[in-house]
């Protein structure tokens, strides 16, 4: 009998650690802000996260993702974000979530005109939405907690800024980045430029995921001297292969501290 209730106990204390585990916070995702563009001379959709956590003198690291929509709605990304934060392992941060669509037609995406590099895309972002979500936002200036990050075009996009805006991104995430031809472009500016001060998250599928761009472009990287973390899975070019990578980028730049 007291082996049994001993077997209770300790079954008992397994549920608790687990359950305490498995902790989740509950972050507030905003409805669309919208912000008319003098720089790109067209209105847009962005949305953001912040962290249920007293902001009180506490000023939180930035992630801005391209293609915000689809981290929303198909990468899952908030039910994440509560995840990471509440089990802590990795702190508070503010994510900004802009969406490629136009606000008054979202059947017109405006990804390949503004994720190739686009100077006035990269402009808008510098001298417009930094600044708007750092006025309304408790959010760090130090451009160290600043990321931007997007997948397939939109990684390229990331890649972009970090050769044209590492004056204001720290940090930049690229999944997937694509297409291969674009990528050897990108490729071969990192490998002429001098290295920047960028932290690097760079990931990549197998199946029809231009793996060997992206494995060529990542060794360029490493040969530049690039904190640089590289992850791979099975997957293809689509939500299979991003969603569980998810968690890695976040990890890479947000890990929580001891």
């Amino acid at each position: 009998m007291i082996v049994i209730k001993r077997l209770r106990i300790l079954f008992s204390i397994i549920l608790i650690s687990n359950f305490t585990l498995s902790v989740s916070a509950s972050g507030f995702l905003s409805q669309n802000y919208l912000f008319k563009s003098s720089v790109l001379n067209y209105d847009l959709n962005y949305r953001v996260y912040t962290p249920d956590i007293n902001p009180k003198n506490s000023l939180f690291p930035t992630l801005y993702l391209t293609d915000g929509q689809w981290y929303i709605n198909s990468g899952d990304i908030k039910n994440t974000l509560d995840r990471l934060i509440g089990s802590k392992i990795i702190s508070p941060l503010i994510v900004v979530f802009v969406d490629s669509r136009n606000p008054y037609n979202l059947k017109e995406n405006r990804r390949n005109n503004e994720f190739m590099c686009n100077a006035k895309y990269i402009n808008f972002f510098v001298n417009e939405l930094i600044p708007t979500i750092s006025h309304n936002f408790p959010v760090s200036l130090n451009k160290k907690e600043r990321v931007i990050g997007g997948l397939s075009f939109g990684g390229l996009n990331a890649a972009c800024f970090g050769l044209s805006a590492s004056n204001s991104f720290g940090g930049i995430a690229m999944q997937s980045p694509a297409s291969k031809k674009h990528l050897k472009i990108i490729s071969n500016l990192y490998n002429k430029s001098p290295t920047l001060p960028l932290k690097i998250f760079l990931s990549s599928g197998s199946k029809k995921d231009n793996a060997d761009a992206i494995k060529k472009f990542y060794q360029i990287l490493q040969s530049k001297k690039y904190d640089i973390s590289f992850r791979k899975n099975n997957k293809g070019h689509n939500w299979e292969n991003w969603r569980p990578l998810i968690d890695d980028l976040l990890t890479t730049f947000f890990s929580a501290k001891p």
